[in-house]
């Protein structure tokens, strides 16, 4: 069940594309025993990871390390030779749902707003008829309740659960409430995924996303991340610099 796992300047990250990754969690949700985390890696997490020691180690013990962005999939082209797809987060969460119909998927879905997690399910029930959501719960939930929602997910059976809190929070309640969960088989990490199946947040255009250019549409929304992008620049100045030096990441 264990895919290859390859370094991107000493961050981890599996060769995995969609389809591999679809295999992977249908064979997780038979087979595990406890909750593994699926976490998404782009060039930008690359640099937080190194500032954070957190989630440096999370991250070195994720159950599946999806490549996310382009510049992780040019990187693993680049240092190891290796043809592989993107797999973005935010589609493998809605690849998940069309196949949980057919596999018998349970799935909680926790994060966003109530009014976007309510709406989510909504559309996502029209969207996969058959889909078998047991349960949601917005993101905004006290510490003090944290309790019962663990309870709940553990009484809905849920088998999938999706965390939509945003990096590093989404991280940190999986790492400490993921031990918690009783029938859980798999935690993904799906950031504000669920305010692009709302709307509230708009993803760049699918020829955009497959020319690998969802970085510029992001950028073209929001020059304020202009700084952020910058990092892009870096990441790929590192990987030329180590692939001529030889190393692997």
């Amino acid at each position: 069940m264990r895919q290859e796992r390859l370094r991107i300047l000493n961050t981890p990250v599996d060769a995995v594309d969609m389809a591999g990754a679809l295999t992977f969690i249908a064979d997780a949700v038979k087979e595990r025993n406890s909750a593994g985390a699926i976490l998404a890696v782009n060039p930008e997490k690359v640099f937080v990871i190194r500032e954070d020691a957190f989630l440096r180690d999370f991250f070195e013990n994720a159950t599946l390390l999806i490549p996310d962005g382009i510049g992780i999939v040019r990187a693993m082209r680049i240092l190891y030779g290796k043809r592989i797809a993107r797999c973005p987060g935010a589609d493998l969460m809605q690849n998940i749902c069309r196949e949980a119909p057919e596999r018998g998927y349970r799935l909680f879905l926790f994060g966003s707003s109530e009014e976007v997690n309510a709406k989510a399910c909504e559309i996502l029930r029209e969207r996969y008829p058959g889909i078998r959501i047991v349960g949601r719960s917005n993101g905004f939930v006290k510490s003090e309740e944290m309790d019962g929602l663990v309870r709940q997910i553990n009484e809905s059976g849920a088998e999938i659960l999706f965390v939509g809190m945003g990096s590093p929070r989404q991280e940190k309640w999986m790492s400490e409430y993921a031990s918690k969960l009783t029938t859980v088989k798999l935690c993904q990490g799906i950031g504000g995924t669920l305010d692009t199946i709302v709307g509230t947040i708009r993803r760049a255009p699918r020829f955009l996303q497959e020319a690998g250019m969802e970085w510029f549409y992001r950028l073209l929304c929001q020059p304020s991340r202009f700084r952020r992008q910058l990092r892009c620049f870096k990441f790929a100045f590192e990987v030329y610099r180590e692939k001529f030096r030889g190393n692997k990441g």
